[in-house]
């Protein structure tokens, strides 16, 4: 089974704002009722040929979940009907930090024109140290990650969101409200440190302007 590919045209008529926005999909992989692996994301291959952009979206309905749990290394992968298509993170952790450690992808479309051959196109990174994260904490970028696995074939992941290594689905979720707590006590905390600057500056100034009335007197 192979999969249609998009044009650059194609995929700007798909949306009505003129921006394509990909779904987001929410993939885990679990062990002992606990999630080893989470990973929430919108995938868009990107296949150059002749200079051309193609493209293809994971529709998060159809994708098709493996992988597995070890204590210093996971591995979550993500798949479509007939192996059209895949996605593979392997995960692993140092010290008190997690990180994706090697990433492969393939595509299987159907041919890009009439009279070309069928072409599969695979990919990955290796030795890298991708998205490293605390263990006890999500990596999470909003405005995504473009990474290229061959000169033919790029990955767009937006938004990303992943967690690796021992966690409930609980804590992941409250990652993002403990920093915004965070962020918030610092916002307050900067308010009122800067509040009291201000009545500090104040009481100076108004105690210097009854001194000098003082000795006029």
């Amino acid at each position: 089974m192979r999969i249609q590919l998009k044009t650059p045209e194609q995929v700007k008529n798909s949306s009505t704002s003129g921006l394509f926005l990909l779904c987001a999909g929410s993939y885990a992989v679990k062990t002992n009722g606990n999630s080893c692996v989470m990973v929430v994301m919108g995938v868009e291959y990107i296949i150059t040929e002749n200079k051309i952009n193609w493209y293809f979206s994971l529709d998060p309905s159809k994708v098709k979940v493996n992988g597995y749990c070890g204590k210093y290394v996971a591995n979550i992968s993500l798949t479509i009907p007939g192996d059209a298509a895949s996605l593979q993170f392997t995960f692993k952790k140092k010290f008190d930090k997690f990180y994706v450690s090697q990433l492969n992808a393939h595509l299987s479309p159907q041919p890009l024109c009439k009279g070309c051959i069928n072409k599969t196109y695979s990919g990955q990174i290796t030795s890298e140290m991708l998205f490293m994260t605390p263990v006890c904490e999500s990596f999470k970028c909003r405005s995504g990650r473009l990474l290229s696995v061959s000169p033919e074939m790029k990955i767009k992941m937006a938004p990303l969101q992943m967690q690796a290594f021992n966690f409930s689905d609980r804590e992941y979720d409250a990652v993002c409200l403990k920093k915004s707590k965070k962020i918030i006590a610092m916002v307050m905390g900067a308010v009122v440190m800067t509040l009291v600057f201000i009545i500090v500056l104040s009481f100076l100034f108004i105690r210097d302007r009854h001194r000098q009335g003082y000795e006029r007197m």
